[in-house]
């Protein structure tokens, strides 16, 4: 019996089924085993080197004239494939059962010659337009759009179009989650007292996100009551702040209606992310201060004209128009740094909102935990996720990100993308409570 040459290396006997085991990695590596000879791959990323992986052993079947099977490992597990020479890649069967053959053209017509029973009285009742709905939404499976089932979409030309891995899936729900219609503006104030828990930073985070997955209307805005830092960390053509904005209410208000126009003096548009920012007062010689009647005169105006207000607070609970802000809350998000003085604050600020009554609300609020650092206290990560997990409806940890530390401008496109996907989890959190 002649051997038959394998790509990299090798012969298998021809006749007799080779063992295939391939790993493709996300940083664009990987191996490709056939009977015990590695050969290793690399590529500009998961889906070419799982291409490369699929050519490699398609080519192999073409030689052998036969179907070989093939054990893919991917970021999400492992992944049984059947590779045949003509370059057809199909799943595994389960054990015991042999790969199915392609349905040729007059099997199809005879099915379709077989007229289904739909006469009224015949058993069975006659379907429905919601059964059929329900039945298109039960087939639709949109395939993966990136990884190694990405790459085997792409090689066999869209003839195998694998489902999404459990990466990509738990994606898709957080962003079904963002997405998901409200029944009027909702408002998500984030509070820690202290200074530097990245509470400017989740705001500005969270309006991205919501941003660009609803299309816009969405507001991050700065409710300290003299001076905040929001404005500075966002794209800005202006400066003009809430405190200019609340000065001109009553003139905005002669022509009887306001509209979204009237805003953009006041507002600063980030245009890639999709939202806009109201900045706290910049002028440092100014004595003005924001009151709970002046926050509530600006919630009330910007409501009319943004589905989600995320609202960046100060640092002095006592202020009136922090406690306006806790007021008008649907969601509220606590945020701390995993650090002693930042996780002992925030949990000062929720055993004072629960003794003045707010135990409703801290029971419903997500807490994101932030890593200040490349190398945090796991310990206190544990301790910080147990206390605020016994508190809150949920934790979220984000980890560090470099990006982020120097305190300009938050550029979420230069962001990592392990940042990005952590910032989606918390924001569909957060979106579950509106």
């Amino acid at each position: 019996m002649t051997d038959v040459d394998a790509a990299g290396g090798g012969t298998v006997a021809a006749g007799r089924v080779p063992a295939i085991t391939a790993e493709v990695r996300a940083d664009g590596t990987g191996e490709l085993r056939i009977d015990g000879v590695v050969q290793t791959i690399a590529g500009a990323d998961l889906a070419e080197v799982g291409a490369e992986v699929t050519s490699r052993v398609a080519a192999l079947a073409a030689r052998l004239d036969a179907a070989v099977p093939l054990q893919v490992r991917d970021p999400d597990g492992l992944w049984a494939l059947v590779v045949h020479p003509d370059g057809r890649v199909d799943q595994a069967p389960p054990a015991g059962q042999s790969v199915p053959e392609p349905v040729g053209a007059a099997a199809r017509a005879a099915a379709t010659d077989t007229p289904r029973a739909t006469t009224p009285g015949a058993g069975a009742p006659l379907p429905t337009l919601e059964d059929l709905v329900t039945t298109r939404r039960a087939e639709r499976r949109e395939p993966a759009r990136r990884g190694w089932r990405r790459g085997v979409a792409l090689v066999t030309l869209g003839g195998v179009r694998p489902g999404p891995g459990r990466a990509e899936r738990r994606e898709r729900a957080a962003i079904r989650a963002v997405r998901r219609p409200l029944d009027g503006p909702r408002t998500v104030v984030v509070v820690n007292p202290k200074g530097g828990a990245h509470k400017t930073t989740a705001t500005m985070l969270l309006a991205a996100t919501f941003g660009l997955q609803r299309g816009g209307y969405t507001l991050a805005w700065d409710n300290n009551e003299t001076h905040g830092t929001l404005g500075w960390r966002a794209a800005a053509l202006h400066d003009r702040t809430a405190v200019d904005l609340l000065r001109s209410m009553p003139s905005l208000a002669v022509r009887g209606t306001v509209r979204i126009g009237d805003l953009d003096g006041f507002v600063r548009t980030q245009p890639t992310e999709q939202f806009d920012v109201l900045a706290s007062d910049e002028d440092a010689a100014s004595a003005a201060s924001i009151d709970a009647d002046s926050f509530r005169n600006l919630h009330r105006l910007l409501s009319q004209f943004y589905r989600v207000l995320i609202i960046d607070t100060g640092n002095n609970m006592r202020a009136s128009n922090w406690r306006a802000a806790i007021d008008a809350a649907d969601q509220l998000v606590v945020v701390s740094t995993v650090r002693e003085d930042t996780g002992q604050s925030a949990a000062w600020a929720l055993d004072a909102l629960r003794a003045a009554g707010h135990e409703d609300a801290v029971r419903r609020a997500v807490t994101i935990l932030s890593d200040a650092a490349p190398k945090v206290d796991k310990e206190l990560r544990k301790r910080l996720r147990t206390h605020f997990g016994a508190l809150t409806r949920t934790v979220v940890e984000v980890p560090y990100e470099p990006e982020l530390v120097g305190g300009g401008r938050i550029d979420y496109r230069k962001l990592r993308p392990a940042t990005r996907a952590a910032w989606l989890q918390a924001t569909a959190a957060v979106a579950e409570g509106l």
